[in-house]
């Protein structure tokens, strides 16, 4: 009887391998299969068959549970999804400070490029490169004070000559009264044009270029201090 069993259910061993995970359906087909293979001479004891059952009945419920879960929590995420969604768009007009040191030239006139040192430098130099890693742009005495600053570059090389579009990195080397190097944080600043939603998240549109929310530093109105020293 054991062998037909086997052969109803077409290689079980296969089946198993392919879904390790027990479900519900999977438990109440071994009951169902215990029940009409059992010995008639040795019937099962009525308190395991209970318990079996009882087993089975936890089983489906905690399916149920989890299901249920599964769904609240998808839906707490559409709808937080759709709230973050709606306040974002609200920032369209706002400056925002956003983190690291890449420059995305594409189309702009200029960037707006920043710096905070934790303290006042004896020296500061700063440095733009291209993609190859090539020093394009120097600025040997831009602003030494403790704090952030601000700076407007007009995409020009050091021969005064107008660079094309591509990825740029600036990097700020500052050294500090001991001559040691100074930690520098680096950011950008612009004004958010729009918002874009897309199936890999919300992206926020800062000078013709895309950055996630997690990008942003801080977030100023749009009347806030826009003084920046210019760089030439």
């Amino acid at each position: 009887m054991i062998n037909d069993v086997t052969s109803t259910n077409q290689n079980p061993a296969a089946s198993f391998q392919q879904n390790t995970i027990m479900g519900k359906e999977d438990f109440l087909k071994l009951l169902v299969t215990q029940l009409k293979y059992q010995d008639p001479l040795s019937p099962m004891e009525g308190t395991e068959f209970a318990s079996q059952l009882a087993q089975f009945s936890s089983l489906e419920q905690l399916t149920n549970l989890n299901q249920s879960v599964k769904l609240s929590i998808e839906g707490n995420y559409i709808l937080a999804q759709s709230i973050n969604n709606t306040l974002v768009a609200t920032l369209i007009g706002k400056r925002v400070k956003l983190a690291g040191a890449t420059i995305v030239k594409n189309g702009q006139d200029n960037v707006q490029l920043g710096y905070t040192l934790p303290v006042s430098a004896s020296s500061i130099k700063i440095n733009i490169k291209d993609e190859n890693g090539n020093i394009v742009k120097t600025f040997d005495s831009p602003p030494s004070k403790a704090g952030d600053t601000k700076l407007l570059w007009d995409f020009t090389d050091n021969s005064g000559n107008k660079l094309a579009d591509g990825t740029y990195t600036f990097e700020v080397i500052a050294k500090n009264s001991s001559g040691e190097d100074m930690t520098v944080t680096l950011f950008k600043w612009g004004k958010i044009d729009g918002v874009r939603f897309s199936e890999n998240g919300t992206t926020l549109i800062v000078d013709g270029n895309e950055y996630f929310l997690s990008d942003i530093l801080e977030i100023l109105d749009n009347e806030i201090d826009n003084k920046y020293q210019g760089v030439k």
